[in-house]
């Protein structure tokens, strides 16, 4: 496909630029580990709940041992180490850690060679349940069949675990095929999970291990009514991103929000941090066959849509690269963008399908996530819902893979169900009646949407040759994306990172690096 007229030694260009790019940031994050990463290994493992005062117990036990000053070389061997030497379960190793009743460190060491095997063994089960579920879900969609895309992509955002399963079970009748729980505001800034079912989130539920379950159960019941798969979505971005996408892939979820750069630019978490993080989460996500959301649509609220499309480009070639190097297939990769141009701006319908066909030419093989009008929705629900349609229209023109739905509503509340009603009858009423549409169309080779197009190409070459020459790091010091600049050493959660000693042991990241086919890496 090559409806622009692109060239494509510069496309090229390009992505070895973002490669470059994205081979100096692993290189950085092959050094380090975090908090986080060593709490999901035990999640993996096993460990679930909390103590007393509600603390998870994969935080108390990384916390014990970062207080040694041994998180340098993982959590897995002194953990591994007291299940044996003690006979206990992961669960009660756990627990007793929690209470004080045992002291990691005051334990005698058995053979390194023991600990391995025992840690390899933990590893072995914990990816032997996320392949099944992975299995389960290509069952039930060889099952049912697959929908044509754009995927229908709705949100519930109560709060209330059990009022989402009403909305989402609402929306799957009325023909939604992802469902995307909204979290709680804020979230991303805890440096915990919260634990059990939960009812009382703010501008959305709370993203846990047992949300994910009542979820996931409640839409393969109404997928089963239904004679469809409905996939789940949910956020493994944040303080806690890789427990998170551990969670999601032990309760079969089937997209997750999981960029890069989002928590760095958006939520000013540490930039080391988020970059170690993102890269295991996303490794567990490719093991999982998870759909990853990045996202870049969220660069044009603060940016003019016009004039910062070039950024959009060259993060989503970042990602991209970023995403192969945790092993993520291109068919996982749902790049972000957004229908962000000003409505007053004289052919702007034009300037949103350059851009749209750009990311669909650019990146053939990813279900791209196109994100509907918000900035420039004014509560006027009558012209909101044209400027959907308009969306609509440019998703199926452009065979976009997952289009998040918009609503008449926003800008005034969270949409109400009859308002997600209209969106998704308006949606499949556009989609249905121009359904062949992008096969039957061409582009004037030097009108205003080739010509828009291969201009931001050259712009976003010229942005990624810029990044290549100083470095992600400094890129993001001086703003280069979403008029947002962070610094190296700020943000929150850079306590978390920890260096990596030569006795580093993770053996959770050593067998997804032989699965996904990624070689041996600083891990092992």
């Amino acid at each position: 496909m090559n409806k622009l007229n692109l060239d494509p030694e510069q496309v090229g260009r390009a992505r070895s630029l973002a490669a470059r790019i994205a081979g100096c940031v692993t290189d950085f994050i092959g050094t380090k580990t975090t908090v986080a990463v060593e709490r999901t290994v035990l999640r993996l493992f096993g460990l679930d709940g909390v103590d007393e005062d509600g603390i998870p117990l994969p935080n108390i036990v990384v916390d014990r041992v970062k207080e040694h000053s041994r998180l340098a070389e993982g959590v897995t061997k002194p953990f591994v180490n007291a299940m044996l030497q003690t006979g206990r379960t992961v669960q009660e190793t756990g627990e007793a850690v929690a209470k004080g009743d045992l002291r990691l460190f005051d334990l005698p060491w058995l053979p390194e060679q023991n600990i391995r095997e025992k840690g390899a063994e933990l590893a072995r089960a914990a990816l032997e349940r996320i392949r099944r579920n992975r299995e389960r879900r290509n069952e039930l969609i060889g099952k049912y069949g697959e929908r044509p895309q754009p995927f229908l992509y709705v949100i519930v955002a109560t709060g209330n675990i059990y009022e989402d399963v009403v909305q989402a079970r609402a929306a799957a009748r009325q023909g939604a095929d992802i469902i995307a729980v909204i979290r709680s505001t804020g979230q991303s800034l805890l440096d915990y999970v919260p634990y059990g079912p939960t009812t009382e989130g703010f501008g959305g539920t709370f993203a846990t291990q047992a949300n994910f379950q009542i979820m996931r159960q409640a839409l393969d019941d109404i997928g089963e009514e239904l004679g469809r798969y409905i996939r789940l979505c949910n956020y493994c971005s944040g303080l806690c991103m890789p427990e998170i996408a551990a969670m999601g892939a032990l309760e079969r979820l089937d997209v997750m929000l999981n960029d890069a750069l989002y928590g760095i630019l958006f939520r000013d978490i540490n930039m080391q941090r988020t970059l170690v993080d993102q890269n295991f989460s996303r490794m567990i996500n490719a093991y999982a066959g998870v759909i990853i959301n990045t996202g870049e649509d969220n660069y044009l609220t603060t940016a003019d849509a016009v004039q910062a499309a070039h950024t959009v480009l060259a993060s989503q070639l970042i990602n991209e690269q970023l995403a192969l190097r945790s092993g993520l297939k291109e068919e996982q990769m749902g790049l972000g963008h957004a229908f962000e141009m000003n409505p007053e701006l004289e052919d702007g319908f034009l300037l949103e399908l350059a851009q749209a066909q750009l990311a669909r030419e650019v990146f053939p093989k990813a279900p791209l996530k196109y994100m509907p009008p918000t900035k420039h929705m004014t509560g006027n629900i009558f012209r909101g819902h044209v400027q959907d349609a308009l969306f609509n229209m440019v998703g199926i023109m452009t065979g976009q893979g997952i289009q998040l739905l918009g609503m008449m509503s926003e800008a005034i509340h969270t949409p109400l169900i009859h308002e997600r009603h209209l969106a998704i009858e308006a949606a499949r009423y556009i989609f249905r009646n121009a359904r062949h549409l992008h096969d039957e169309i061409e582009f004037k080779p030097d009108g205003i949407i080739a010509r828009r197009a291969r201009q931001v190409l050259a712009d976003a070459t010229g942005l990624l040759r810029e990044i290549e020459s100083i470095g992600l790091f400094e890129s993001l010091e001086q703003g280069k994306f979403a008029d947002v600049k962070r610094t190296v050493a700020g943000g929150k959660g850079l306590t978390g990172v920890v260096d990596r000693s030569e006795r580093y042991y993770n053996p959770v990241e050593q067998l997804l690096r032989e699965e996904l086919g990624l070689g041996r890496g600083a891990s092992v």
